[in-house]
């Protein structure tokens, strides 16, 4: 027995030695960064300058800070329930028994495996560019003239336009969630209640969504993930640096670390740490809400 235990931590330890530098380490690092004034992300500890709360004091009272989480609140609720309602839907659907199934999944999920600075290099030049752009010839064709002289990318419209673009990319990722969940569903569930005289829509009431709460839960915590590290984007579709209209936390947090732009007038590594905190700890606080929420009953397949 004492054996199988030595076998066991040293097969174990490297592992777990890896998970300590890669994750621990850099987490730890950064949540004692945040309370210090430190010059350089690479500065050493004894360069660093202790100022306890004061960066997170420094968060709060900074109005382009301020402005980047409204975007991001707008992002992650406005954002996903867009997202993970039509992923829903899709996932119902293909799941209905249509034919092609695996052909209209590949279709949805495709933007997925496409560069984020590609997908939105398309969008800039080939949907919202408004000279030969897909909305304005399309607009145009169709005698809506005021629309097709909409331009999508200006100060007015560009949130959005950014938001939609996003929104299109990210649906087939979180599809593909949900549909594992549904496939994962007993079809004599579904047999036994259309013989009891259910429509689709009772089913998906009744035995779907009910059976869903989990998988509704991961793609909640997963949507929250990639929201609050929105940062390609926003730079794709600003050629300002600290544009208020597409502007984020983990934006704020690179001009923060690296001084990029005009409105940063020295660098602060530690304060770049303290959005990086907030930001794990807005995760964390929507992780548990979710599960206070909505809870798992104990249904049996």
């Amino acid at each position: 027995m004492k054996r199988n235990k030595t076998m066991i931590v040293v097969f174990l330890a490297p592992a777990l030695i890896i998970f300590c530098a890669i994750f621990i380490y850099p987490i730890l690092r950064t949540i004692v960064m945040s309370l210090f004034k430190v010059e350089n992300v690479t500065s050493n500890p004894d360069q660093w300058i202790f100022v306890g709360i004061e960066n997170y004091k420094t968060l709060i009272h900074t109005s382009l800070f301020q402005i980047a989480l409204w975007n991001l609140a707008r992002i992650w609720l406005i954002g996903g329930i867009v997202v993970l309602s039509l992923a829903l839907l899709f996932a119902v659907i293909l799941n209905s028994g249509i034919r092609f199934k695996k052909f209209y999944r590949a279709v949805i999920y495709m933007p997925n495996i496409i560069s984020a600075v590609a997908l939105a290099t398309m969008w800039l030049q080939f949907v919202y560019n408004p000279k030969f752009g897909l909305l304005t010839t399309t607009f145009k064709s169709l005698g809506l003239d005021h629309l097709a002289s909409i331009n999508w990318t200006d100060s007015d419209h560009k949130f959005w336009a950014l938001l939609f673009a996003y929104c299109f990319g990210m649906v087939g990722y979180h599809m593909l969630i949900f549909s594992s969940g549904i496939e994962k569903i007993p079809q004599e569930l579904f047999e036994a209640s259309t013989i009891d005289g259910a429509s689709k829509t009772q089913q998906f009431k009744s035995i779907t969504f009910p059976l869903l709460r989990s998988v509704i839960k991961t793609n909640i915590t997963m949507w929250s993930i990639t929201s609050v590290a929105f940062f390609v984007w926003s730079q794709l579709f600003s050629m300002v640096t600290a544009d208020t209209q597409t502007i984020t936390p983990m934006v704020y947090m690179y001009l923060q670390v690296f001084g990029a732009g005009n409105v940063i007038s020295e660098r602060n590594a530690g304060l770049g740490a303290a959005v990086g905190v907030l930001m794990g700890l807005c995760v964390v606080i929507v992780f548990f809400l979710t599960n206070r929420v909505i809870k798992e009953d104990d249904l049996e397949y």
